[in-house]
């Protein structure tokens, strides 16, 4: 376990994001997970909308290997400009 990190890796991990309810919302979270921790089962994926219905968040969980991983995945997400808030 790194010095740093309260993790210890390879574990498990809910990547939370939240962002404009559209139908593509899903898919681009999906694609930059995807591209950092490989393909996604839908049995890990949750969705939720806000009471309102303007918002959506989708949670995802992966495997990490290393934090440089979850690191270079939250600055992917954040990038985005359908995402609001990766948590």
């Amino acid at each position: 376990m790194s010095d740093d990190s309260l993790l210890e890796f390879p574990c498990e991990i809910d990547i939370k994001v939240i962002g404009r309810r559209t139908d593509g919302l899903r898919r681009i979270v999906l694609g930059i997970v995807s591209a950092h921790c490989g393909a996604v089962d839908d049995s890990s994926v949750s969705e939720r909308r806000s009471s309102e219905g303007t918002y959506l968040s989708v949670t995802v969980t992966v495997v990490a290997e290393t934090r440089d991983q979850i690191d270079a995945l939250y600055r992917e997400l954040t990038a985005s400009d359908h995402v609001l808030m990766a948590l």
